[in-house]
């Protein structure tokens, strides 16, 4: 069994369900009355997929407008972000294309991104379609999974998906560093495998929107 080790950051709006998807997928619980979150909060999950043993450590951000300044001191280091919006909200995906822009700024071009498309349950009330959502995620290299904290729908596909496609990246990048080391001394590469977890637990499976 390989370990690996990775950091994810919950990125949105305030009210769009960052919470209710975190403790949905940690608890399997869900409240109406979840109170807002200040500043960040920290979840830890392990999941086995094949042959790895991931844990994943998963910080909530607050939404609010004024802890806005504060959300690089938590998705500075981190090797992927969920960017979660109400699809009954059109400013709340107008928002996450902010955050991806803030991302890519801060972080780097290599960050895996997801795009969780949130409140499905309100389907009804949509004022996101589903064609904006997909074209955009397309632009920027992301995937985007439809969830509902309030049923559970998709939540363990969320997270499944994240985990597969930090596997693969870093495979791929492993992969591209042995390369480099095969040319030759001058390269200057070496690879030095750093990843440590100790747990086990189970992930869901696939339901991409």
């Amino acid at each position: 069994m390989q370990e690996h080790k990775f950091k994810t950051v919950l990125l949105g709006e305030g009210r769009v369900g960052k919470t209710s998807i975190l403790l949905r997928y940690i608890n399997n619980t869900f409240s109406e009355k979840q109170s807002s979150t200040f500043q960040a909060s920290y979840q830890e999950k392990i999941l086995n997929i094949g042959n790895n043993s991931v844990s994943l450590a998963i910080w909530d951000t607050a939404g609010q407008e004024r802890f806005h300044a504060l959300a690089p001191i938590y998705y500075r280091d981190s090797n992927a972000a969920i960017l979660v919006f109400d699809i009954t909200d059109k400013t709340s995906f107008q928002k996450v294309q902010h955050w991806v822009e803030e991302l890519r700024k801060i972080v780097g071009r290599d960050i895996v991104l997801i795009i969780a498309a949130n409140k499905i349950d309100l389907e009804s009330k949509r004022q996101v379609d589903n064609a904006d959502v997909n074209q955009y995620a397309n632009s920027v290299g992301a995937k985007v999974v439809g969830t509902s904290a309030k049923n559970g729908k998709g939540v363990q596909e969320l997270f499944l998906e994240l985990t597969k496609t930090l596997l693969q990246q870093q495979a791929t990048a492993k992969k591209k560093n042995g390369s480099r080391m095969a040319r030759g001394p001058k390269s200057g590469l070496k690879i030095i495998d750093d990843e440590n977890t100790k747990k086990n637990d189970d992930g869901g499976c696939c339901n991409i929107l």
